[in-house]
């Protein structure tokens, strides 16, 4: 999408005289009651596509000729936008580059430490989070394990505390050399701390958190300080989670004060659905009722004092693939403690009014079949955990191709990928098994078959980009 031009809705500028400061704060087109072009929705939209662009060129970095000639604005509307960048530490000058005629190209790239986003994935029994920079490079992580069941408010202050951990406002233990974690869940805590990419870029000042290098405050920074969101290896040993009944009692949380470095665009918490991206509210999770009609959202915004959005870890998991490159429409298929789907139709997730789409798990294919979680019977996800369980994954992976072909001649999909602890245990039996069904219904009906692979589909990653994507112009995050 082009640049768009704030006072006629046309490719061109910058719109002059428009308010400086504030945050990316929607797509441009946008217009207010009485037929009004919101001139700092459409300022900001071009801001985006600016910040985009800077963050796929990476450290080579892109000139200003170049940024005006791929998004359609003006030479002088990007001087205007990279220049509001520097001055907020989100770009920094990379160089030169030689010119076929006149003098070379300076060329800008974006500062990745300029700001992070905390990637939360919150499944029936573990917690992994992942601190990430603006070019998406995770730079910490945690796992620890964690029973849903222990009560919300509990979970909500193990949640809180491992936040504050991974942002360096608790104490996490010296990094060590790699080491490869290829168990399906964590029996310990561990911690994962990287060194920036790009040294060069980091600023002077170390946080107190190791592999973690502290930034201006947030408030500092325009951009950064009122970016919205959405209504709202190496591994040491750390001490490990308190049991469930040593959790802080729900009475005690209180209101904290904003996290500090590194400066911290918000959390994008994922886990299993039913659920309302919307108001943030958690409805009856398969095995759960408890946790029906939660407040979730509100309850984190209260404990870490940061924006907080919150979706299915479907969703999230769809979401990292689309910004990681995957295109067109597809469907991302999770086996792990359940079964879920997560849906990118025409490059845009799809959850639907009521974040209903893709609650794939729950479609009957058995009409008198196992009884499901969830009330009915026959459900793919009790026949396929009800197969693996059993140690049959070659019945797995066919009910779960019975499944997917459902999927591919409902949406007419381009891609089917496989993900989640279950599938990592074998992924080729299920790439097989579930290649073999929509191949022979492909072959029934005269088409091509639609491809079958894995993909990492990392949930906590994909989190992250539940709050970073908007800033880079994805409005369907």
């Amino acid at each position: 999408m082009g640049g768009v031009n704030g006072t006629s809705g046309q490719p061109g500028g910058e719109t002059p005289g428009t308010a400086e400061g504030g945050g990316l704060r929607g797509v441009g087109g946008s217009r207010e009651v009485g037929g009004g072009v919101n001139l700092l929705a459409l300022r900001n939209h071009n801001t985006a596509l600016v910040l985009d662009l800077l963050r796929r060129a990476g450290v080579e970095g892109i000139s200003r000729l170049e940024l005006a000639e791929r998004t359609g604005l003006t030479p002088q509307a990007v001087s205007k936008i990279t220049g509001r960048l520097r001055e907020e530490g989100l770009a920094a000058e990379a160089g030169r580059r030689a010119s076929t005629g006149g003098k070379p190209r300076t060329v800008l790239r974006l500062v990745p430490e300029a700001g992070h986003a905390v990637g939360v994935h919150l499944d029936r029994d573990a917690l992994r989070l992942v601190l990430v920079n603006l070019a998406g490079t995770v730079v910490a992580e945690r796992c620890v394990p964690l029973d849903l069941g222990a009560g919300a408010e509990a979970v909500m202050a193990a949640v809180a505390g491992e936040v504050e951990t991974l942002v360096g406002r608790g104490a996490p233990s010296p990094a060590r050399p790699a080491e490869a974690d290829t168990s399906p869940v964590a029996a310990a805590p561990t911690d994962q701390v990287a060194a920036p990419t790009d040294p060069a870029s980091s600023p002077a000042n170390p946080a107190s958190s190791p592999g973690i290098t502290a930034m201006p405050p947030a408030a500092a920074n325009p951009l950064l300080a009122s970016a919205p969101l959405p209504a709202s290896g190496t591994r040491p040993a750390p001490t490990p989670l308190p049991a469930p009944d040593t959790l802080p009692a729900p009475d005690t949380p209180a209101p904290r004060t904003p996290l500090s470095p590194p400066p911290l665009l918000g959390v994008g918490l994922a886990l299993p659905g039913p659920l309302d991206h919307v108001q943030g509210v958690l409805h009856r999770v398969t095995g759960f009722p408890e946790w029906d009609g939660f407040p979730l959202r509100d309850a984190l915004v209260g404990r870490l004092g940061v924006p907080v959005v919150v979706d299915k870890d479907t969703n999230a998991a769809a979401l990292g693939l689309a910004v990681a490159g995957e295109r067109g429409s597809f469907a991302y298929l999770h086996l792990g403690t359940g079964l879920g789907a997560g849906l990118v139709i025409d490059g845009a997730v799809r959850r639907a009014a009521r974040t209903g789409a893709g609650e794939f798990g729950h479609q009957v294919v058995q009409l008198d079949g196992p009884l499901c979680g969830c009330g009915d019977r026959g459900c793919v996800e009790a026949l396929c955990l009800a197969a693996v369980t059993r140690g049959d994954l070659a019945e797995a992976a066919r009910v779960l191709g019975i499944a997917a072909g459902n999927l591919v001649a409902l949406l007419d999909i381009d891609l089917v990928l496989l993900g989640g602890r279950t599938v990592a245990t074998d992924p080729d039996a299920f790439l097989r098994g579930v290649a073999a069904v929509l191949d022979d219904r492909a072959r029934r009906a005269g088409e091509p078959a639609v491809p079958v692979r894995t993909a990492p589909g990392d949930i906590a990653e994909g989190a992250a980009q539940l709050v970073l994507a908007p800033l880079f112009g994805r409005a369907d995050a």
